[in-house]
């Protein structure tokens, strides 16, 4: 009998550990589930949110540290409004609106990444005239962007080839990148100021109509301690402070994410477009055109600083009237 009852003993005990163990990995998982940090995060459709889909998806299926809530908006003046207000807390913009916004925010708005560089194309149609930059003074060139940043690149990089913007080279300025498509498709020989994911458009409408020069390609040529960013990562800053970990995180997370983006295009180019970002078809051709990267840190810093000073001084109110301090920069 007392064999019997040490038995059982023994059995009851047994399943009150196995019991414990199988509460503690629940409540281990359910703390995992609540420590996680719930990101707002913002995106515009177009290039600009192309590389955070691998981490919308690992997202979706638990694999991130944080828990993201995904935004896409149409124009930058949708989603402005939302993290000023704080209704998001880290969105994916044009660079010199991250200016912009840290100086109307008085600094609330810092950047934690450049995600974009470039994306502006020269084409040509059915002509071989173009070669480099040299090679568009005394020619008409179909263009949209004026009085923005296009403008300002442009007017810079020409400068630099030894053209004047308002002598030497006729811009015809048109409302969008569509409506140049549009010229390209009825004018012989025309030539255009693309950006993508436009370009890809026009090359898949229009048979002879070649890319001449990229953009970001003459700024690196230039060597001038810069890069030509075209958007960048900003985050709330009380959201920084408050969760340096988690931006961190996201940080390492949208790298990542980025990187998949550009070695698998097919891949990417679906998830793109599930994610209502451009259509898969056109993601496909333009994603290694975008120029998706993310840099961070000094890297980061110094790329900005350079491309801000190039607008400032075509135009003080394209960065928001005044260059950004040091402490816009959050560095990792």
């Amino acid at each position: 009998m007392k064999k019997i009852i040490s038995l059982i003993l023994s059995i009851i005990i047994i399943s009150g550990i196995f019991a414990g163990c199988g509460n503690a990995e629940k409540n281990a998982n359910t703390d995992t589930e609540q420590e996680k940090v719930t990101v707002r995060l913002g995106g515009l459709k177009g290039p600009t949110s192309m590389g955070m889909v691998k981490l919308l998806s690992d997202n979706e299926n638990g694999l991130c540290e944080n828990k993201y809530e995904f935004s896409l908006s149409a124009t930058a003046d949708e989603i402005t409004p939302k993290i000023v207000k704080g209704e998001l807390d880290i969105v994916a913009v044009p660079a010199n609106l991250a200016s912009v916004l840290y100086n109307k925010t008085n600094g609330n708005i810092k950047m934690i990444a450049v995600n974009m560089l470039g994306a502006v194309y020269i084409a040509e149609k059915g002509g071989n005239t173009v070669k480099s930059l040299a090679d568009l003074k005394g020619k008409t060139v179909y263009a949209t962007g004026k009085g923005s940043t296009p403008e300002y690149v442009l007017t810079y990089l020409l400068s630099q080839n030894g053209i004047d913007i308002n002598k030497d080279v006729n811009i015809e300025w048109k409302s969008e990148p569509a409506e140049t498509v549009a010229i390209m498709k009825t004018r012989e020989n025309a030539i255009a100021m693309i950006p993508q994911p436009y370009t890809a458009v026009a090359e898949t409408q229009i048979e002879d109509l070649k890319i001449k020069v990229d953009l970001y390609e003459e700024w690196k040529k230039l060597d001038n301690n810069s890069e030509f960013v075209t958007a960048g990562l900003i985050v709330r800053k009380d959201f920084a402070e408050e969760n340096g970990d988690a931006v961190k995180a996201f940080l390492e997370e949208y790298k990542k994410s980025t990187e998949y983006a550009k070695k698998n295009v097919v891949k990417a180019s679906a998830l793109i477009e599930k994610y209502g970002i451009v259509k898969a078809e056109i993601a496909e051709k333009s994603l290694p055109g975008c120029h998706i990267v993310c840099i961070t840190g000094d890297k980061m810093q110094k790329a900005s600083e350079g491309y801000f000073k190039v607008l400032y001084n075509q135009n003080s109110a394209s960065v928001g009237g005044k260059l950004p301090e040091k402490d816009f920069y959050i560095i990792y």
